[in-house]
């Protein structure tokens, strides 16, 4: 058991550790398990072979208890240092006799206790005689003081396992996940508002009237520029014309003076 116990350890403090299990570990004695152990809140020692649990240590925030299929048959005195302890199974084991249950007395927080497979549950009256010896037990072997079948939920209640808080964090959860998403959607309306009346839009806007206004003017100057080339083009034809009707009365004059 000690080797399991340094396993299940996995070089934590053993302040530290809140649940341990050493189911099948083999041990006929308590070996390895110490008062260090202030914070374990769940312990289960199920089928190790236990014959005695002397050396029991003090488990001062122990609730939850498992030691089923073992050879149990008395000494449950040693479980006196586990005060708070609500859940306790020793189905299976070898307890004959209500005086061997006589030390849960000690247990005023016990809600939950299963003797199933043992002899003492053949004692007539055994279920109301274990009731009146514990007063605070809500559930015996499955079944409540009317006999009814504990179902699952309640029996976790009584184990200190209560989900409530769990299902109330999914909520939360959910609940966020719902708030950041609307949230992503106001933005991005607002990102997309604030972009279309963004000064990047306007300047590029800008931008684009000033070229459109650059691209008129280009055209008129260019359209100018055309008309007076063409003016020139004209003058330029003009001033040739003069020029070769002179040469041309230049030749006929000289051909008169030949002849």
């Amino acid at each position: 058991m000690e080797k399991r116990v340094v396993l299940e350890l996995r070089g934590r403090n053993p302040s530290q550790v809140k649940e341990l299990n050493l189911d099948n570990c083999r041990s006929t004695t308590i070996d390895g398990l110490t008062d260090e152990y202030t914070n374990l809140e769940v312990l289960s020692l199920n089928n190790v072979g236990l014959t005695t649990l002397k050396g029991f240590p003090k488990l001062p925030n122990l609730l939850k208890l498992e030691l089923s299929d073992n050879r149990i048959s008395n000494g449950l005195n040693f479980l006196n240092g586990c005060k708070k302890l609500t859940y306790l199974n020793l189905s299976g084991n070898k307890i004959k006799n209500l005086e061997t249950l006589k030390p849960l007395e000690e247990f005023e927080n016990l809600k939950n206790l299963d003797l199933f497979n043992n002899e003492v549950t053949n004692i007539e009256d055994y279920r109301s005689k274990v009731f009146a010896l514990r007063p605070s037990l809500e559930c015996l072997d499955g079944y409540d003081k009317e006999d009814r079948e504990v179902d699952s939920d309640s029996l976790e209640e009584m184990n200190g396992n209560n989900d409530s808080d769990d299902d109330d964090s999914d909520d939360d959860v959910e609940e966020e996940e719902d708030d950041d998403l609307s949230l992503c959607e106001v933005y991005n309306e607002n990102l997309e508002e604030e972009s279309s009346a963004s000064p990047l839009y306007e300047a590029e806007g800008y931008l684009d009237e000033e070229y459109d206004q650059d691209y008129e003017d280009g055209d008129e100057e260019n359209d100018a520029n055309g008309e007076h080339n063409s003016k020139n083009q004209d003058g330029d034809n003009k001033n040739e014309n003069p020029e070769e009707s002179t040469r041309g009365k230049k030749r006929k004059h000289e051909d008169e003076d030949e002849n």
